[in-house]
């Protein structure tokens, strides 16, 4: 009786099925390639839009109304190997109107003066949605990749920009 299958189609089933797989594998690995890459971009900082900012008229009559305790940190290793710090104040909204955008900077800074590590964050709108006369915020920003070797000397937090209602 003859046999229904032959050898040398078995292999060009096989051989169609490896193809197929490499072609899979190869398209696979590029779309996470893709997908990663995406992820890792840098992306520009948070930014408040219409912001009252350092130089603007506005600026000097109620920045110095917005007062911030000194700052205080906390660091932990995590377990890639790395430094993580977290850096903690109260904001104090004393200029008599509702604070409706808060964008605050913090940052950890060698002997120089210059920044190892820094962040700007958003915190109003996002954490709390205002911030009312007379009333105060816990402001915390975390700042992650110190090394052993990073000089860190100093920690400060500043507000960068704000708007009233």
């Amino acid at each position: 009786m003859p046999t229904e299958h032959s050898i040398p189609e078995d292999k060009s089933h096989r051989t169609l099925i490896i193809v197929v797989a490499v072609i899979a594998a190869v398209l696979i690995g590029g779309f996470f390639y893709l997908l990663l890459r995406r992820t890792m971009a840098p992306t520009a900082p948070p930014t408040l839009e219409a912001a009252i900012r350092p130089g603007s008229a506005d600026w000097d009559k109620y920045s110095k109304l917005i007062a911030r305790d000194d700052p205080e940190a906390d660091e932990a290793k995590r377990a890639l190997g790395d430094t993580v710090m977290t850096l903690h104040s109260t904001v104090r909204n004393f200029t008599g109107r509702t604070i409706v955008g808060l964008e605050v900077r913090g940052a950890v800074v060698d002997h120089d003066g210059k920044p190892v590590k820094e962040r700007t964050v958003v915190m109003i709108p996002g954490r709390q949605s205002e911030l009312e006369p007379n009333k105060t915020m816990k402001v915390s920003i975390m700042l992650e990749g110190f090394t052993e070797s990073d000089d860190r000397a100093n920690i400060k937090m500043e507000v960068v920009g704000f708007k009233l209602k």
